[in-house]
C-alpha cells in the first residue's frame, strides 16, 4: 500500500505534523529508508501519533521488513480503538493478530468517503464491475422459475454506494430506499435521483431499527457489500426481520475454496460457499441461487465470487 495524506490525522503537535509531511515527501521521492527514519524521529516527539505509526508500518512493509511492519501496525492499533487506518486488517494480512478482524464503521466510512468522487470510474472502467447486472439476471431467473412477477413494491439497497445497484433495479421497483455508511457515497447517489429515500447508517444497526423489523419488504439487495463483513450471520438475521414472508435477498460476495471467511491481500473478505449457505439457512432463508460468478477484476484477473438469491422462509 502507499501511505498518503488521505489517511492523515493530526498529532496535535505542529512540529510532529511537519516532520510527518517531510517523511511523506521522502517516500514520494522513492527514499523509503529516509522516510522511515524521519517517522521514527516524529514518533519520538509524539509516541501516540497513530498516523505516523501506521505509515511507518506501510513503509516497512514496502521495504520487506515484515517484523518491523507488524510492530508499527501494532502500535497504530493500540493507539486507536476505532481503527481508522485499518491497522488490524494490515496485521491480519501479515499473519499477525486476529485472522478475520471485523472492519470498524469508522474505517469503512473513511475508505468510501475517500473514494466517492471517483468511485464509478474506478469500478466500471478499471475493475470491470458487474455485480448489479449479474444480480438482476439471477433475480429475474429466480422469479421466472418461481412463476412470480419480476417486479417489487419495495426494495432496500444496502450499501447502495453511488447508486449503481439502484439504477439496475429502478425500473422493476415501485419504492426504493438506499442506505450507506458513507456520506460521500450518499451525496453521489443523491445527485443521480434514483432513490425515493437515502439514509446513512451501519448495516446491522440500521436494519434492526423498529421501522425495518417487520417492514415486509419484498426485496433487499446488497451488491459487493459483504466483502467488508467477516461474520455474515448477524446481517442475514437482521435482513430476515425486515423481509416479508418469501421476500427476496440478492447479494454478491467474493469467494475462496477453503472454509469460513478469509481476508485477502486487497483487504476484502472472501467467503466459502458452504459458509454462505449455512449462514443463510441459520438465519431462516431458503437458497434459490448460489452460483460462481466474478463481479470484478483485479490486475486483469477475474476475482472469484458468488451471486446469491435467497428467500425468507
Amino acid at each position: 500500500m502507499k501511505p498518503g495524506a488521505a489517511l492523515f490525522v493530526s498529532s496535535g503537535d505542529l512540529v510532529a505534523d511537519r516532520r510527518f509531511g517531510w517523511a511523506l515527501d521522502q517516500a514520494g521521492r522513492g527514499d523509503l529508508v529516509a522516510a522511515a527514519e524521519i517517522l521514527l524521529q516524529t514518533i519520538e516527539l509524539t509516541p501516540k501519533f497513530t498516523t505516523a505509526w501506521f505509515t511507518l508500518g506501510a513503509i516497512r512493509d514496502r521495504l520487506g521488513d515484515r517484523e518491523g511492519a507488524i510492530a508499527a501496525f501494532e502500535q497504530a492499533r493500540d493507539h486507536d480503538v476505532e481503527d481508522y487506518h485499518g491497522a488490524r486488517l494490515q496485521l491480519a494480512r501479515l499473519g499477525a493478530g486476529d485472522i478475520a478482524p471485523a472492519m470498524t464503521a469508522v474505517y469503512v466510512r473513511r475508505l468510501f468517503d475517500q473514494h466517492a468522487p471517483n468511485f464509478d470510474e474506478s469500478l466500471l472502467e478499471r475493475l470491470d464491475y458487474r455485480a448489479p447486472e449479474l444480480l438482476r439476471a439471477a433475480l429475474e431467473e429466480a422469479c421466472r422459475k418461481a412463476a412470480q412477477p419480476f417486479h417489487f413494491a419495495s426494495m432496500l439497497d444496502l450499501g447502495c454506494g453511488t447508486g449503481l445497484s439502484g439504477a439496475a433495479f429502478r425500473d422493476v421497483t415501485d419504492h426504493m430506499v438506499g442506505m450507506d455508511l458513507s456520506a460521500g457515497m450518499l451525496a453521489e447517489a443523491k445527485a443521480k435521483k434514483i432513490y425515493d429515500r437515502l439514509e446513512e447508517g451501519e448495516l446491522v444497526e440500521y436494519v434492526q431499527r423498529p421501522e425495518w423489523q417487520g417492514a415486509n419488504l419484498e426485496l433487499v439487495v446488497a451488491a459487493d457489500v459483504f466483502v467488508y463483513v467477516a461474520d455474515l450471520k448477524p446481517s442475514f438475521v437482521a435482513i430476515a426481520g425486515a423481509l416479508a414472508p418469501n421476500g427476496l435477498l440478492a447479494f454478491s460476495v467474493e469467494s475462496h475454496d477453503g472454509e469460513d471467511a478469509r481476508l485477502g491481500p486487497t483487504l476484502r473478505y472472501a467467503h466459502a460457499r458452504d459458509y454462505v449457505w449455512d449462514a443463510l439457512s441459520d438465519a431462516g432463508f431458503n437458497v434459490l441461487t448460489l452460483r460462481r460468478a466474478s463481479t470484478r477484476t483485479e490486475k486483469g484477473e477475474p476475482v472469484p465470487g458468488l451471486v446469491v438469491i435467497a428467500a425468507k422462509e
